[in-house]
C-alpha cells in the first residue's frame, strides 16, 4: 500500500511544482537586440542622455576603428637612379610589400650626356610607411618633393557591409524559393536571379578586398631623378686663341668637304645624270628639230 502511494503521491508533486513554475517562466519578458551607432554622453560620464541605465548592444559588424588609405609621393635626386630604383623594390619585398610599376628610362642631361632616371610605385605595410620613407631619404642627395595623402573610406566601407548583408540575405531567400520550386520555368527564373544576386555579391566583396588591402598596405610612388640632370651648365674660359684655331679647323674641314663635293660630282654624280636623262634630251631634242624643218617647208616663199 505504502507503495502504491508513493507511486501517485510523486507524480502528483512533480504535476504542482510544474504547474506553480509555469506563470512564473510565462512573465519572464523577451530581451529586444538594440544597436546604437553613436549617444550623447550624459553630464558626469554615466550613462547616455535619455537611455536607460542597462547598457545597449552593440551590432559587432559596425566597425569601431576609421579605415584611412596612406599614401605618398617623392622626388628625389640621387648619383645612380638605376641602383637606387633596384634597392627600392628590394626594400619593399623587405618589408613584406610589393611592386606595382617600375619603369627606368633615359633623358638628356644638360652636359648632353644620356643618364638614367626612374620611376617605381610599391606598396609596403601601412604601419612600416614612415620607415620606408626614411630609408628611401636616407642616401639622396636632395629631397626635391615629397607629398603624403590620407583618405578616410569608412563610410564607403560601411555601406558596401550593409549591401552584402542585404544581397546575402536575398541569396538565401532564393535558395529556400529554388529548393520549394517544383515548376521548371520557376526553377530557371529563380536561378537567373541567383546569378544575378552572386554577381553583385562578388563585385562588393572586390570592392571590400580593395579597401582593405588599400588601408593595410600604403601606396608609395617615387620619382628618381640623375644628380648630372640638375647640375648647372659650365662654361669654360673663353681666349682669342681658341677661336682662332677653332675657326681654322672649320675652315679646313669646309674646304674638305667641299673638294669631296667636287670630286663626287664630276666623277659619279654627272656621269650617271648624263647615263639617265642623256637618251630621253636627245629624243626630245630631234622631235623639235624635225618639226622645225617641216614648218619651214610648208612656209610660202615672201613675195618681192
Amino acid at each position: 500500500m505504502k507503495k502504491k502511494l508513493v507511486f501517485v503521491l510523486v507524480p502528483l508533486a512533480l504535476i504542482l511544482l510544474l504547474s506553480a513554475c509555469a506563470p512564473a517562466s510565462r512573465q519572464v519578458p523577451a530581451v529586444e537586440r538594440v544597436v546604437v551607432t553613436e549617444a550623447p554622453m550624459a553630464a558626469g560620464g554615466g550613462a547616455p542622455a535619455g537611455e536607460s541605465a542597462v547598457a545597449p548592444a552593440y551590432d559587432s559588424a559596425a566597425p569601431t576603428d576609421r579605415l584611412v588609405i596612406m599614401n605618398a609621393d617623392l622626388n628625389i635626386v640621387v648619383p645612380d637612379p638605376r641602383a637606387k630604383v633596384q634597392a627600392i623594390v628590394a626594400l619593399a619585398s623587405r618589408m613584406g610589400g610589393f611592386v606595382v610599376e617600375m619603369n627606368v628610362y633615359q633623358v638628356r642631361a644638360s652636359s648632353g650626356r644620356q643618364v638614367p632616371e626612374g620611376f617605381v610605385r610599391i606598396r609596403v605595410p601601412a604601419a612600416d610607411l614612415e620607415r620606408a620613407l626614411t630609408e628611401i631619404k636616407a642616401d639622396a642627395v636632395e629631397v626635391r618633393n615629397e607629398t603624403r595623402s590620407g583618405q578616410d573610406v569608412t563610410q564607403q566601407y560601411t555601406d558596401l557591409q550593409s549591401q552584402l548583408r542585404h544581397l546575402q540575405a536575398a541569396e538565401a531567400e532564393l535558395m529556400e524559393i529554388m529548393e520549394e520550386a517544383a515548376d521548371t520555368q520557376d526553377v530557371l527564373d529563380v536561378f537567373n536571379q541567383l546569378e544575378y544576386y552572386r554577381a553583385q555579391i562578388e563585385s562588393v566583396r572586390g570592392q571590400m578586398q580593395y579597401y582593405e588591402q588599400s588601408v593595410a598596405y600604403s601606396l608609395i610612388s617615387v620619382t628618381v631623378v640623375a644628380e648630372e640632370t640638375i647640375q648647372p651648365i659650365q662654361i669654360g674660359p673663353w681666349t682669342p686663341k681658341g677661336a682662332l684655331n677653332k675657326a681654322i679647323q672649320d675652315l679646313v674641314r669646309f674646304l674638305q668637304h667641299f673638294v669631296d663635293f667636287v670630286i663626287r660630282f664630276f666623277l659619279f654624280i654627272l656621269p650617271v645624270m648624263i647615263l639617265i636623262f642623256g637618251p630621253p634630251a636627245l629624243f626630245v631634242w630631234g622631235i623639235v628639230a624635225l618639226v622645225r624643218r617641216g614648218r619651214r617647208k610648208k612656209a610660202p616663199p615672201a613675195s618681192s
